[in-house]
């Protein structure tokens, strides 16, 4: 799913929401797919109060963007996800937010999306958001 809002950019770095759940591992293989076919910088950001685990957070998506040979940025920062997000994205002027959800189920059919902190982050940014079940 993509969520646009604003005007269209040249797409020079995106930004990946990534808290180590299964749901923003699978947003950033997309991220990281993506910024291979069109050259853009992945942003990795992560919310942590506590520096040195938000490096043990990061680094899974920090090997994984290192290997597919990506160019990546890393930024911990403290605050609630939704708040470090939109203002790492603000500041560095992303094209792109990458995100994860979780797909909510009612009698065995999917009933809707839960974006977790994302939905947060959709209040506070009008640049276009690809959101991965």
């Amino acid at each position: 799913m993509v969520v646009c809002a604003g005007v269209a950019s040249p797409m020079r770095s995106c930004a990946i929401a990534f808290d180590g759940r299964e749901t923003s591992r699978r947003a950033l293989d997309l991220a990281a797919r993506f910024a291979s076919i069109v050259g853009s910088t992945v942003h990795v950001i992560h919310a942590a109060a506590d520096r040195e685990a938000g490096l043990q957070v990061v680094g899974e998506a920090e090997a994984a963007l290192s290997l597919q040979r990506v160019v990546f940025v890393t930024h911990i920062e403290p605050g609630t996800p939704g708040e470090v997000v939109a203002r790492v994205v603000k500041r560095i002027r992303c094209d792109a937010l990458f995100a994860g959800a979780h797909v909510t189920r009612q009698e065995g059919r999917p009933s809707g999306v839960v974006v977790s902190h994302a939905e947060e982050i959709l209040r506070y940014t009008d640049i276009p958001v690809v959101i991965q079940p």
